[in-house]
């Protein structure tokens, strides 16, 4: 790890926070926690209340952010990031932050795209601000407990500055590599998460469906090789059909497709990716992507509903 020494503005426990969601708001909330004084702008006011009761203090404009240190964004997507920043970076076209400011994007966007992000922070403010990209894994579990693991990707001296802001959230993180390598970390992570889950809804369809209870057989998986932490979080809500979001299932299939966008870049095949991101498709075509990723059991089980009348007819004329 570089051992350069933080300035005095980035090791300042001050820090903005864009989006309260499922995830941001307890991630804002442990930074409070842990003694950050920490400024949050939501969409929607009844979560920033929820915020303030904690301890932390509601803005009702992303650029009353402006002059912190640091400035995390936990919104879907990056598209949304760079709408909910243009304000910022519109300010410091006219006049650039009077200290060293980092943006931070915590959430799970496309490698190449955040990399065109912070080319355009950096051109906006004269240099003075950088963009992160440090997507987290551990879903809402993780994010309350502070046991998040975070995939950092940027300068080896930004990361080190952050290091304590990234430690009062996860319980494991990495520095990656440059900017971007944080949110290829991610997409390896979903890739590995979509798939897993998607066999794991699989096999609890075809057991049931063979008159065998997906409960004991992911009890008995969960003894062997195919035990994992997706059998061990996931697992219990795709045997009892338990489709309450904790995390939006549409989201996988955005997350499968920097998957297979950084894989043509990188001539990379990945047969596993490709297959899952027509099935989190037909997941989203089924009007199922609000509901939690163990959906996909659903998306599953209703295909093999459709295939079930031609297999009864083959069988028939056979």
């Amino acid at each position: 790890m570089d051992t350069t020494k933080p300035t005095k503005a980035t090791t300042s426990r001050a820090a903005g926070f864009v989006g309260l969601g499922l995830m941001g708001a307890p991630m804002a909330a442990n930074l409070v926690a842990a003694g950050w004084q920490v400024a949050a702008w939501n969409r929607s006011r009844p979560a920033v209340e929820r915020f303030e009761r904690l301890g932390g203090r509601g803005v009702a404009d992303v650029t009353q952010l402006n002059g912190l240190p640091v400035i995390v964004f936990t919104l879907p997507d990056l598209p949304d990031i760079e709408a909910a920043a243009a304000p910022l970076l519109d300010a410091w076209r006219a006049k650039p932050p009077a200290q060293d400011t980092m943006l931070v994007v915590m959430s799970s966007v496309s490698p190449a795209a955040v990399k065109e992000f912070g080319h355009s922070v950096v051109e906006a403010s004269g240099g003075a601000a950088r963009v992160m990209d440090a997507p987290v894994s551990g879903g809402t579990t993780g994010a309350a407990n502070g046991t998040l693991a975070i995939m950092a990707g940027g300068d080896p001296a930004d990361f080190a500055r952050l290091l304590p802001l990234f430690e009062a959230m996860g319980s494991t993180v990495r520095h990656m590599g440059g900017l971007g390598t944080g949110s290829l970390a991610k997409a390896c992570n979903q890739l590995i998460v979509g798939t897993t889950t998607a066999a794991l809804a699989e096999a609890a369809e075809l057991a049931e469906r063979s008159g065998m209870d997906s409960v004991a057989l992911f009890e008995v998986l969960a003894g062997g090789l195919a035990g994992s932490r997706v059998l061990e979080i996931v697992g219990p809500r795709i045997a009892a059909k338990d489709y309450a979001p904790t995390g939006p299932a549409k989201f996988m299939h955005k997350d499968l497709g920097f998957v297979t966008d950084s894989a043509r870049t990188a001539g990379a095949a990945v047969p596993m990716a490709a297959a899952a991101v027509e099935l989190y498709a037909e997941l989203k075509r089924q009007g199922l992507g609000d509901q939690d990723l163990a959906v996909v059991r659903q998306a599953i089980s209703n295909l093999s509903d459709q295939a079930a009348p031609a297999a009864q007819k083959e069988a028939t004329s056979a």
